[in-house]
């Protein structure tokens, strides 16, 4: 082995993958932006890597993964075990390095970030992955042990797919149930495929199903079958119920002809989009038919600057879109989307209205939105989380003329009522309450109920519904040691 160029860095400057021309992005191609590196670019990025010490990025990673020792492995075109290594701490790295935004998380965090440019960690993370699968690399299951246990999982988005891995992992056999037609969940349908083709959602369900990982889909909790059945069949149930209440800005207007929900928008033409039955199963609390606008030729107004708005932003784009607009309240430091995909929707046109904050949704007919009436803001003082709250500017109100108006204002959990009648506790936000004094880690009040992802946490990033889902395998595979060793002694006894 030949010993590693520390320096590397300051030879070979920090490169992303190919990116999908600008002109064929404003045309309804869907494709993933980004291509994928050759064996070649991806050694070269890997070792740019500095092999800190104390490595920052993966301290700031949510599901801490091996960063510094897969790198090397690339660097010494060793992929199989890179892929295992990848595994050991991340379920879906494939999914992850699509999609998280690294910017602010193990990209932001890299020694190098100041001055060089950070290794692109998810770019090579996205190459180990795909390039193992197409060798036919595989999960070794063989020194797994089957306990005999079965655990439900309700939900086959992020937090439950993880979930579902783990326990395979530990013997626990998982069934998936879901009431989507197909797995991932947002993932699949929430997430445009210019950042996540559907196939490598469809490679990993495979991947999943021959570790011995069930999926039931079709079918919703609560109305097709009810949890007591689920608490009678399975020796645990695991949540992973995501976060689909739309956050209600209770702006005047709203109800207006043309004014769209951010994630019902992304998810019926996601299904479109993909050649899924557009009028297929609802999202429970949405009506059966959500009418997606013709946007072609319209002027579009989006309200919100997280990743979500940025999605909805970058999909109007596709759709032929004559202007897209994103309005946001804060200053652009102070956005919580990805600092690249900002990047990426300027890069393919979009105008962006910062410190405005929307006031009402304005109608020249009283029937559709013709506009969005906003007022300037200025940064004043932090808020309990740290962040500055946005003032209004007496005097400064304008109209954003507009033919579709999406709002963008986030999604938070709801306890069903199925989940209520067990004892199930949630706090006002409607997340559910999991662990405490005397619980396992994503436990709730009900002992063989665990819970992850952002029905516990709020919506947030796919990664820490990842890491939630497979720290809550781990919890719930402790659970059933501990009764099975309870039953063996009173046996014994």
């Amino acid at each position: 082995m030949s010993k590693k160029q520390v320096f590397q860095f300051l030879d070979l400057p920090r490169e992303m993958p190919r990116k999908v021309p600008l002109e064929l992005r404003t045309d309804g191609d869907w494709n993933e932006l980004y291509g994928r590196f050759g064996q070649a670019e991806a050694a070269h990025q890997a070792g740019r890597c500095l092999d800190c010490g104390n490595p920052y990025c993966e301290a700031k990673c949510p599901v801490h993964n091996y960063i510094p020792n897969w790198l090397q492995l690339v660097e010494e075109g060793r992929i199989v075990e890179a892929a295992a290594l990848c595994h050991e701490t991340n379920p879906l790295p494939e999914m992850c390095g699509r999609v998280c935004p690294q910017d602010r998380l193990c990209e932001g965090a890299c020694t190098l970030n100041e001055g060089f440019g950070a290794v692109t960690i998810g770019a090579v993370e996205k190459y180990i992955v795909d390039t193992a699968f197409e060798q036919g690399w595989r999960p070794d299951l063989s020194s797994v042990q089957a306990t005999g246990k079965r655990v439900a999982v309700v939900g086959a988005g992020p937090a439950g797919l993880a979930c579902a891995d783990r326990l395979a992992r530990s013997g626990i056999a998982a069934t998936v149930f879901d009431r989507y037609e197909q797995v991932g969940g947002l993932l699949q349908f929430g997430i445009p495929s210019f950042k996540l083709d559907k196939s490598v959602i469809q490679t990993r369900r495979e991947v999943l199903e021959g570790m011995g990982v069930r999926f039931q889909l079709g079918i919703e909790i609560g109305k097709d079958l009810p949890l007591g059945t689920l608490l009678s069949d399975y020796d645990a149930v695991f949540l992973g119920l995501g976060a689909y209440r739309y956050t209600d800005g209770g702006l005047p207007g709203q109800d207006l002809s043309g004014v769209l929900p951010a994630l019902p928008f992304l998810v019926q033409n996601g299904r479109i989009v993909t050649g899924n039955d557009p009028w297929g199963r609802p999202i429970a609390g949405w009506e059966d038919r959500l009418a997606l606008p013709d946007l072609a030729g319209k002027r579009v107004v989006v309200l919100g600057g997280g990743d979500t708005g940025m999605d909805c932003v970058r999909s109007a784009v596709r759709l032929g879109a004559a202007s897209v607009t994103c309005a946001y309240r804060r200053d652009e430091a102070n956005m919580p989307g990805s600092a690249r995909e900002v990047a990426n929707a300027r890069e393919e046109g979009v105008k962006f209205l910062f410190n405005r904050q929307p006031l009402s949704i304005e109608s020249t007919d009283g029937a559709r939105a013709s506009g969005v009436r906003v007022v300037q803001t200025r940064l004043g003082e932090a808020d309990a989380r740290g962040r500055r709250n946005a003032e209004a500017i007496a005097g400064s109100e304008s109209l954003i003329a507009a033919d579709v108006v999406i709002i963008a204002f986030g999604f938070s959990p709801r306890l069903p009522d199925w989940l209520a009648s067990q004892g199930v506790q949630a706090r006002d936000t409607g997340r559910i309450v999991v662990a405490g004094p005397d619980r396992l880690p994503y436990q709730t009040s009900h002992p063989r109920l665990f819970a992850g992802g952002d029905c516990v946490r709020g919506a947030d990033l796919v990664v820490t519904a990842v890491q939630e889902g497979r720290d809550a395998a781990a919890s719930i595979a402790r659970m059933l040691r501990d009764t099975a060793g309870m039953q063996s002694a009173q046996d014994a006894a």
